[in-house]
């Protein structure tokens, strides 16, 4: 197996050449990370069983296929693993059907009035929090539990511990327990996502990168804050994404220690502007922490990378455990992007698809991981100043990303 994936290493070093990829500098390091993100997924599609001839035929398709049938691909493959996960979760959390209608009677009849739970230990202390009825019961695992059963049934699970990152900013870091293999969804991107119709409701705007280190961008220029979600909470519960923590983790390129409050640097969001009120959401979710992976620091390499990840909102089932809320109107304005600045060209859009979707972000593991710190490459615009602790992984890559 070794054999097999040093193949697909070395396939990997020579696709920025390709020269069936875009010449715009942007579009080509896209259409790279989809051909890197197709075989590392195929491969892990694969399974250990794979042999010789299955590799070659994914590494020709790679080479032939249009960017397009392989972004596909790849979303079909990490949508197999997300509906996996989602499996072992019900496995862990979901009693049988009569327990939860029993649980659900009891509760109204002992507890008729709201009580704070779930959420809004873990990401809000300043907004009481009001009990849905519609919420359904779960096992009261607490969420350390959970962790430990899903490495149990998956293999691995993720730890938030001190970074191995060797500066004094590095803080807290996200820690791989267990093993899991190259290509595998190591963790997911939480948080509230802002399509660039609605850039100007980011906490902070225009300058929201000032205290707030948990914002990333796909490609398309949708924005997730993962501020509000911070470490999750304990139960499920229901969320709505204007609640944010009194407590920042230790992190890098921002205020050190745990005694740091998070400030909205904006005034206060118009509820109704939400136009997705929110959504029940699992916060015992293990994997709902890709907000705290690290840049790694010189001479160490990432072991994870980006991967977009369009969740079809028609798997109503699956949804509770997808850790994301959409700012703005459920329906997409459309936009069309010049250099840096974001243009509404009027009408509306979904994507070019009629199933409506979630735009979150995944990190997919670039090699077989075994108990060690995640590290993502950042990325960071090179026309900017850089913290001192950032050193590219690619200077290259961070050009192309950002022109």
């Amino acid at each position: 197996m070794a054999f097999l994936f040093h193949k697909f290493q070395e396939f990997v070093k020579t696709l920025a050449k390709n020269s069936m990829l875009s010449k715009n500098p942007r579009q080509l390091q896209f259409e790279a990370d989809i051909n890197r993100l197709f075989l590392y997924t195929s491969y892990n599609r694969l399974g250990r069983n794979a042999d010789e001839a299955d590799v070659d035929e994914i590494i020709d398709m790679a080479s032939k296929a249009p960017v397009a049938d392989q972004q596909k691909q790849v979303q079909e493959n990490i949508h197999l693993q997300i509906k996996s996960f989602c499996m072992s979760m019900d496995e862990l959390l979901l009693p049988d059907v009569k327990k939860i209608n029993e649980g659900i009677e009891s509760s109204e009849q002992s507890n008729p009035a709201p009580r704070r739970s779930g959420l809004s230990f873990a990401i809000g202390r300043n907004t009481p929090s009001v009990k849905h009825h519609d919420v359904p019961e779960t096992r009261p695992l607490e969420r350390a539990d959970v962790s430990q059963r899903l490495k149990d049934l998956i293999g691995y699970t993720l730890d938030i511990k001190p970074s191995q990152i060797p500066h004094k900013e590095a803080g807290q870091g996200l820690f791989l327990n267990g093993e899991c293999d190259v290509g595998a969804v190591v963790a997911m991107y939480p948080g509230v996502i802002y399509s660039p119709a609605y850039y100007r409701y980011i906490p902070g705007y225009p300058r929201v990168n000032a205290q707030n280190s948990y914002l990333i961008t796909r490609y398309d220029g949708t924005v997730i804050n993962a501020q509000p979600w911070g470490f999750g909470g304990e139960t499920r519960d229901f969320w709505d994404g204007f609640t944010v923590p009194e407590i920042r983790p230790n992190m890098q390129g921002g205020e050190k220690g745990p005694d740091r409050f998070w400030k909205l640097l904006s005034k206060p969001l118009d509820q109704r502007q939400l136009g997705n009120r929110g959504n029940i959401l699992e916060g015992r979710n293990p994997l709902a922490l890709a907000h705290f992976a690290n840049h790694p620091a010189k001479d160490m390499a990432p072991n994870v990378m980006i991967c977009p990840y369009d969740f079809p909102l028609t798997e109503n089932e699956m949804r509770v455990y997808i850790p994301n809320v959409v700012f703005g109107d459920a329906e997409e304005v459309k936009m069309k992007r010049f250099g840096s600045f974001w243009f509404k060209l009027g009408g509306s859009r979904n994507g070019g698809s009629d199933i409506p979707v979630l735009k979150t972000l995944v990190l997919v593991a670039t090699r077989a991981l075994c108990d060690e710190e995640v590290l993502l490459n950042y990325r960071l615009s090179n026309s900017k100043r850089r913290p001192e602790w950032y050193t590219p992984v690619d200077e290259e890559e961070d050009r192309r990303r950002w022109s």
